[in-house]
Parts: C-alpha cells; sequence; structure tokens
C-alpha cells in the first residue's frame, strides 16, 4: 500500500507541474503561443511512446485504420486539445481557478457515472463543498474586493471547456477499452501516445509560432526543458506511476489520491509566485479538498 500511495502522490507531483510551466515562460504577444507548448509537450510524448513501440515491435500489434482514427480523436479531445484550452485558461485567469476546476474532474466523472442506488442527496454536500471552494478561490485570488476582471472569466470559463473534454475523453476513452477487449491497456496506451504527438503537430504547423523564430529566442532551452518535463514526465512517467497506483489500491482511495494533482499546482503556483497563500485561499482549498473526499466516500 505505501508503494502505491507514493506512486500516487509521485503522479499527482507531476501532473501539477503543468499548471505552472506556462507562467514560467513569457506567453502571449511577443512569446510562445499556447499551440508551442502544447506541441512541444505532446511531441516528446509521441516520440517516447513511438520509442516504446519500436523496441517492442516484434511483440506488439500495430492499428488497424479504424483503430489509429479512434486513438487519433481521443487524444485530441483528452491530451493535445485539452491542454491547449488549458493554457489559455492559465493565461487568461492564473493557476489557482483553472487548477480547482480540473481537480473536479474526478467528481464529474462519478457523477456522469452514478450508480442507480445511490441518491443525489448523499451527493449534495460533497457539491456544495466544491462549488463553495472555487467560489472562493476565483473571488480571493482576483476579486480583492472588486468586480472579477473580463479575462478572468474567459479563462474560467477555458478551464471549464478543458473539463469537460477531459471528462468526455475519460467516458468515452473507458467505453471504447470495453468493446473492443482485444486491443492491451499498454498498446493502446502507445498509439495514444503517437496520435498525440501528431494531433499536437497538426495543430501546432497552422497556428504555433515560426520554428526559425522559437530557434532564436533567448529562453529557449527554458521551453525545451519544459516541454520535455511535461512530455516525459508529466505524461508518461506519470501514467506510469498512476497505473501503479491503480494496481495496489482501491479506487475509492486512488480517487482520493487524484486531489493531490490540484494541491501539488497550488503549491506550484504560490512557489513561483513567491508567497504563501491567503487565509481564504487557505480556506477555497480546504473547502474544495472537503467536498471531493465527500463525494468520492458517498460513491463507497
Amino acid at each position: 500500500m505505501l508503494i502505491g500511495v507514493l506512486a500516487g502522490l509521485g503522479a499527482g507531483a507531476l501532473w501539477g507541474l503543468v499548471f505552472v510551466a506556462p507562467r514560467m515562460l513569457t506567453m502571449g504577444e511577443g512569446g510562445y503561443t499556447a499551440f508551442d507548448l502544447t506541441a512541444g509537450r505532446y511531441a516528446v510524448y509521441g516520440l517516447v511512446a513511438a520509442l516504446v513501440m519500436l523496441l517492442g515491435l516484434g511483440r506488439r500489434r500495430l492499428p488497424t485504420l479504424r483503430q489509429a482514427g479512434a486513438a487519433l480523436v481521443l487524444s485530441l479531445l483528452g491530451f493535445s486539445g485539452y491542454y491547449l484550452l488549458l493554457v489559455l485558461a492559465i493565461r487568461d485567469a492564473g493557476t489557482e481557478v483553472p487548477a480547482l476546476i480540473i481537480g473536479a474532474i474526478p467528481l464529474w466523472v462519478m457523477l456522469l457515472g452514478k450508480p442507480q442506488g445511490l441518491r443525489w442527496a448523499t451527493l449534495l454536500p460533497g457539491l456544495v463543498l466544491t462549488c463553495a471552494g472555487l467560489l472562493l478561490m476565483m473571488q480571493s485570488t482576483h476579486g480583492a474586493g472588486q468586480s472579477v476582471a473580463p479575462h478572468v472569466w474567459r479563462g474560467t470559463g477555458l478551464a471549464l471547456v478543458a473539463m469537460v473534454c477531459w471528462t468526455a475523453f475519460a467516458i468515452f476513452n473507458s467505453a471504447w477499452l470495453k468493446r473492443h477487449p482485444e486491443v492491451n491497456a499498454t498498446d493502446w496506451t502507445n498509439w495514444l501516445g503517437v496520435a498525440t504527438g501528431l494531433g499536437a503537430l497538426l495543430m501546432w504547423l497552422p497556428a504555433g509560432s515560426d520554428l526559425s523564430a522559437l530557434a532564436m529566442r533567448p529562453d529557449r532551452e527554458a521551453f525545451l526543458l519544459l516541454c520535455v518535463l511535461a512530455g516525459f514526465g508529466s505524461t508518461w512517467l506519470a501514467t506510469i506511476l498512476w497505473n501503479v497506483a491503480s494496481q495496489r489500491l482501491s479506487a475509492s482511495l486512488c480517487g482520493q489520491l487524484i486531489v493531490s494533482e490540484t494541491m501539488f499546482a497550488l503549491l506550484y503556483s504560490f512557489a513561483w509566485d513567491g508567497h504563501w497563500p491567503s487565509g481564504a485561499q487557505l480556506a477555497a482549498c480546504a473547502l474544495f479538498t472537503l467536498g471531493i473526499l465527500a463525494s468520492i466516500r458517498a460513491h463507497r
């Protein structure tokens, strides 16, 4: 169990890095675009997946055209498209609010797959606590006693769309695997990785920065390092760690460990800003965490 818990926390720590990575670079006009960071992250992930496939070419099967198409569509929904929206959300609303919104994904996956015998009244306390945490974080981080800026609302909306994309990916991906039991989970992971890398590059070609301009930027080494950390660490390695946790722990305990992603994202954000969270922000984190845990406990 200890190995499973440590692996789950390790995955959460690596996932949390992708929330602060956009803030470590100059984004927007005169800097990197959201397409640049998304393509860089998933190009690394795709290369790692392709290498793993090549090393096991004699033992692993290749996808059919139909399976490759399904992998490409789902990869856009749950990886490159999702992260593109998240980077744009962080650009507009900062790290804290998007991190909490994305952190609620396990809750929505559970709600949409709610067992018939589970009453909505049982879930209500968790939902109220989670929403209260989100609203308090938004007001304490961006409001400061005055109306929230329009770009913050735009970023919040983008984070909500990103949440919908990944929630849909989780449901459709699970359904696809159940309809195709002949596909090995490892093979599917690698197919998704290659499809994600290709999809991200296809998105970057018409909308990303010019390659020569990227090569001339003074912070290109930092950009490449973040792409490697996000593509190899926060995607490929984090997935392995999460699979280790899933094999050793119950589903309910794994669900609670997912909250660590949000907590690490907030920790990195406050460390990058160089200040401790305010009392209201700590209260918002506590409310959000209690809401998620209450919802998971209601499903037991």
